[in-house]
Formats: C-alpha cells, sequence, structure tokens
C-alpha cells in the first residue's frame, strides 16, 4: 500500500503529503500550443500560505489553469509547524517532490513521480505569504546542492511576503495569530489561550536557535531569495500586497522589492486596496491576476531584447 495519501483536491495526483501535480491541458494536432499560448509559462510552481487549506490553495491553481491551460501545475502545501519548526536540511528534503516533478530528478519519490515528460523550459513560480516563501527557498536549496546552480525560473510572484524576520513583540504578536488561526479549532478553550501558547512556543524555539547559532527558517530564505546562488539572475519579480494586510506589514514587502531592485532585478509591485492578508485574489481577481499577466508578458519582453 502506497504511504502517499489520497489527493485532497480532484485533479492533482499526490507526490507526498505535501507535493501535488496536476499535468496541463493536452496538446494535440487539433488543439496546438500556438497564438495566445504559445508562451505561456510550461509549468506553475505554486507555494501555499501557512496552513492553507486544499480547497483555498486550489482556488489559485484554478485561477492560473484558466490563465495558462497548458502549464503543468505543482502545487505545494505548508503546514506553519512543519515548515517553521525543522531545520534547512529536513525542509530542503521535503521539496524533493518538486524536482523530481519538473526536473526529473532522483529521489526517494522517483515511484511517484508523473509518468509524463515535464517540459520545464518556462517556470512561473508564486509564492504565498512567509511560509510558502520559506518552502520556496528550502526548494532553491535543494536544487542547487543537487545541480549545483540555480533554479532555472523566468518570473517570481510573492504574494504577501516577505515580512520582517525580527523577533520583535509586535511580529510575535501577528506570527502567533497566525499560527492559533490554523490551529485553534483543535482546542476547546479560547482563541486568546491558543495564541498565547504559540507566543510562547515562538519564544522559546528563538531561544534555542540563537543558544545554537542557527539562523529561522524566515531570515534564511529571505536572504537566499536575493542570492544569485540560490536565486537566477534573469528571473523577473513582482510583489503583491496591501496596506491593510494585518499579518504582514506592507512596509516590509515595499523594503524587501526596493531592496530587490537595487540589486538590478526587474522588479514591479502590485498594491492592493482594502484586502487582507493572501486576500486580494479573492477581492481583486481582475487585478490580480492582470497583473501576473502584465509581468509574464514584461518578463518576455526581457529575455527577447537580451537574445
Amino acid at each position: 500500500m502506497s504511504s502517499v495519501p489520497t489527493p485532497p483536491f480532484p485533479g492533482f495526483t499526490a507526490l507526498s503529503d505535501q507535493v501535488f501535480i496536476r499535468p496541463g491541458k493536452a496538446v494535440t494536432a487539433a488543439t496546438e500550443q500556438t497564438g495566445a499560448h504559445a508562451k505561456d509559462p510550461t509549468v506553475v510552481l505554486l507555494y501555499g500560505w501557512g496552513d492553507g487549506l486544499p480547497k483555498h490553495v486550489a482556488k489559485y491553481a484554478d485561477g492560473f489553469r484558466n490563465l495558462y491551460p497548458y502549464a503543468t501545475q505543482v502545487v505545494v502545501l505548508s503546514p506553519i509547524a512543519k515548515t517553521m519548526f525543522s531545520d534547512l536540511r529536513q525542509r530542503s528534503s521535503r521539496m524533493m517532490p518538486v524536482l523530481s516533478a519538473i526536473f526529473n530528478d532522483n529521489d526517494s519519490n522517483k515511484n511517484n513521480a508523473p509518468s509524463h515528460s515535464v517540459d520545464a523550459s518556462r517556470i512561473l513560480v508564486h509564492t504565498m505569504s512567509n511560509t510558502g516563501a520559506v518552502n520556496y527557498a528550502a526548494t532553491l536549496y535543494a536544487y542547487q546542492a543537487t545541480h549545483g546552480h540555480a533554479m532555472p525560473h523566468e518570473l517570481l510572484v510573492m504574494d504577501s511576503t516577505p515580512g520582517s524576520t525580527m523577533l520583535s513583540w509586535s511580529n510575535t504578536s501577528r506570527w502567533s495569530r497566525a499560527m492559533a488561526l490554523g490551529t485553534a479549532a483543535w482546542f476547546p478553550w479560547p482563541f486568546i489561550i491558543t495564541q498565547a501558547i504559540w507566543a510562547m512556543f515562538l519564544l522559546l524555539n528563538s531561544a534555542y536557535l540563537w543558544m545554537v547559532g542557527r539562523e529561522s527558517p524566515g531570515q534564511w530564505s529571505v536572504r537566499a531569495i536575493n542570492n544569485t546562488l540560490y536565486e537566477v539572475k534573469h528571473s523577473r519579480r513582482l510583489y503583491l500586497y496591501s496596506k491593510e494586510d494585518d499579518l504582514i506589514l506592507w512596509e516590509d514587502v515595499a523594503k524587501h522589492a526596493a531592496a530587490t531592485e537595487r540589486l538590478g532585478r526587474k522588479t514591479d509591485a502590485e498594491v492592493f486596496a482594502g484586502s487582507g492578508h493572501v486576500g486580494h485574489m479573492r477581492m481583486f481577481p481582475k487585478q490580480y491576476w492582470g497583473a501576473i499577466q502584465r509581468n509574464w508578458t514584461a518578463t518576455l519582453t526581457q529575455q527577447k531584447g537580451k537574445s
């Protein structure tokens, strides 16, 4: 009996308990991928937000399917506890099925890899919240360790991330609230008690990391995504955020975007008015998907200019 669980959303095949794949629309002689879809992404790699339920993350996958019907989709779920309370080796090991699916890399999940060949010539990456970005950075680390160079992709979209990685009182309040949102239903006591427990756990974990001299997952990941050892130089960057986000301060996202642009990367930002954390697509779908389409087109123009 396979140890891989049943896919939690229809149309996807489980490669692990976190990684799922869905092939793109079949290209036949009658429906040759030409015209408007000729330069679409061939792979959409989507990282869900912390404790995001599959049925909710699937709405973003379906949105990408409407935009780019021929693209293979690889979706990564992001349980907060598993992502944030593990070391880099553990996190990168969990992302190996992503490499197996897209780049045909060998790993322990090889028997669960898709039987069809995946065209990895044009990759769009979409990360959501800090937890999704941490898993993305772990994927970059796994790829670099396996191949000896940065993972190829054309566009990186960062939705509601990255936030500050400093363990201030205000950040502890926001982070513990985010963790409590995903776990409050497990316990019979009031929400505030669950949040307090997570806040204490965050403080103790931070003290432990300090004592052993190890960076937090967030700290390492924020540095990695602007490090050319892991993030390819030519990839374009799109930040999606709002000033009403109550979990990630918009100033932190804007600051990271400015730092990215100073490094010489092509950078764009789409600011939404009134939407909460990872809530921009639900409130402003036309603006949301329009920004992604616009930046994908700009990516192709950018590459054409260098050819």
